[in-house]
């Protein structure tokens, strides 16, 4: 029979245990975070007819008038409930570590919401804090879920890790980097896999799954 240390060291989300309270919190929050994200900006996107997706930039919609509301506090939201299910999910897998990363992320999101893009520096540094821990949240769990899961998490953060690069390259007078897509398409490649890593862990965290027999 295997001791209490060994099954705690094998614990995985896709391991052989009923989802619990913790996971399941987590998976709400997670979900609501990237579905919200996304269906926020989307709609924000939708109220300015003249917006710029290859040219400009997802936080030009914080400081347009008919849409600053909306993004900036969505931003913080998103930020308070990446924090929460870090920590959700952290108290059953992951531990400390994994929760400093969470916590970081969701501190880039909030501090970019409350400093809207006018403010210069302060808005880019949080921007750059959370475009960067968002997808390493995601890269740290992939080894804590097993299959398909723990695949599609190392690809969604890795390609937004890449994408920073670019960003960062291109930002600093190499625009031919962005290619086609231009400096929005680009910066959406940070974020949009991502959220949809999200709202995938979301769903994935609630799946009931059944007891093993015996």
């Amino acid at each position: 029979m295997a001791t209490g240390a060994g099954r705690s060291a094998r614990r995985q989300l896709d391991g052989r245990i009923e989802r619990d309270a913790d996971t399941r919190l987590a998976g709400a929050l997670f979900l609501t975070a990237g579905a919200a994200f996304l269906t926020g900006i989307m709609v924000a996107a939708s109220m300015v007819p003249d917006y710029d997706y290859s040219g400009g930039a997802i936080s030009d919609l914080g400081v347009t008038a008919a849409t600053a509301g909306l993004f900036n506090v969505l931003l913080v939201v998103v930020g308070f409930l990446n924090v929460a299910g870090g920590y959700a999910l952290s108290r059953r897998l992951g531990g400390l570590r994994l929760l400093s990363v969470y916590l970081i992320a969701g501190v880039g999101a909030i501090g970019a919401g409350l400093l809207p893009l006018d403010t210069g520096s302060r808005h880019a540094l949080f921007a750059l804090v959370g475009f960067v821990f968002f997808n390493l949240e995601a890269i740290m769990t992939a080894p804590l879920l097993r299959g398909a899961m723990g695949a599609v998490s190392a690809i969604a953060g890795g390609v937004g890790l890449l994408y920073v690069v670019a960003m960062v390259v291109g930002d600093s007078g190499n625009a031919a980097v962005f290619g086609p897509i231009g400096h929005g398409g680009s910066e959406r490649m940070i974020v949009y896999p991502v959220m949809l890593w999200l709202v995938a862990l979301g769903g994935h965290l609630l799946a009931r799954r059944p007891s093993p027999a015996g």
